[in-house]
């Protein structure tokens, strides 16, 4: 579909003709939100069950244009799902200037990973949902090209950095805020258990069970893997005493409470890179809270750089 004749917001059969991702996951409905935004549904061997993402696409964007276009993945936090960024942050905004497709993908609260399954692994396999279903089927069937960078808030950024990190060469940036990007540091095994278990899932299927799987639980950890970030650009942003900062009020103050151990893990990460000798941009702030108001403005931050790696020129206002 050519920008600019989008369908109505109703979710309708995909078009003949679409390609299948290598596993034979497949694009089973799109719906059309307005004129640069959409929704497909995929149908998922890696997860075991239809998934959706969110696309955003630029001006002049066409499925069947010759060219492609770089493109932003941004992944959600904990408890929330793929419209997040659209519904909570300015996004649509800023890259309606820039010549970029952005894709949101869901993750529910799968922790970026392919669960352990206490060592018997299957679904739900979330990194290859990510990294392969959602990159192969958006490339094979929107024209979305291979210069790819990551973003991602809560959790989502620690996916993001551990995607980076696993896959290299896969994002030429990566940006993380208010991510958990040590897992194995004291204490934070402990609050992702209790955090999963509010989430109501049994939290040793995802990385397995602290102190008995700690293999698995490096082998997706930020900090474990920092030395495989060598050549990727990053970006790492967090409070980190948990006290209230300059955009906090009454209804984000308790966020304090999950962002004093997360910005712990940002200054462990922050000095393991610097250690290796690999740049980093680290904007680690005091107070502050572990909500939106901190990702909005570090989402302002951080965007002339995620489009710069990628080569996303800026291509006006966005009225």
């Amino acid at each position: 579909m050519i920008l600019g004749t989008a369908a109505p917001a109703r979710a309708v059969a995909a078009p003949h003709g679409l390609r299948t991702a290598d596993n034979g996951a497949r694009i089973v409905s799109q719906e059309w939100l307005d004129t640069s935004t959409f929704d497909f549904t995929v149908a998922s061997p890696a997860i075991g069950s239809d998934q959706k993402v969110r696309v955003l696409v630029p001006r002049g964007w066409s499925s069947r244009s010759a060219r492609t276009w770089p493109v932003l993945f941004a992944f959600h936090g904990g408890r929330d799902t793929y419209v997040s960024w659209t519904r909570s942050s300015q996004i649509k905004t800023i890259a309606n200037t820039y010549d970029v497709m952005v894709v949101m993908p869901e993750a529910d609260n799968g922790g970026y990973a392919d669960w352990w399954n206490y060592g018997k692994r299957g679904t739900p396999r979330w990194e290859q949902f990510h990294m392969s279903e959602v990159r192969q089927l958006v490339e094979r069937n929107y024209r979305a090209g291979e210069v790819r960078a990551c973003m991602g808030n809560s959790s989502g950024g620690q996916g993001c950095i551990a995607y980076a990190a696993r896959h290299p060469g896969a994002f030429r940036y990566a940006a993380s805020m208010s991510g958990i990007l040590s897992l194995l540091s004291p204490g934070i095994p402990r609050l992702l258990t209790v955090t999963n278990l509010l989430n109501a899932l049994d939290p040793f299927r995802i990385w397995g069970i602290p102190g008995v799987d700690d293999a698995n639980w490096r082998a997706h950890d930020p900090l474990a893997l920092a030395p495989r970030l060598r050549g990727t650009g990053l970006f790492i942003a967090s409070g980190t005493n948990g006290l209230p900062g300059p955009l906090d009020d009454e209804s984000t103050v308790v966020g304090g409470l999950i962002e004093a151990p997360t910005g712990t893990t940002n200054i462990e990460f922050r000095n393991r890179l610097r250690e290796l000798g690999i740049p980093v941009t680290a904007r680690l702030y005091g107070p502050g809270s572990h909500s939106w108001p901190y990702w909005r403005r570090e989402l302002d931050a951080v965007w002339p750089s995620l489009m710069s790696a990628i080569g996303a020129a800026k291509t006006g206002s966005s009225a």
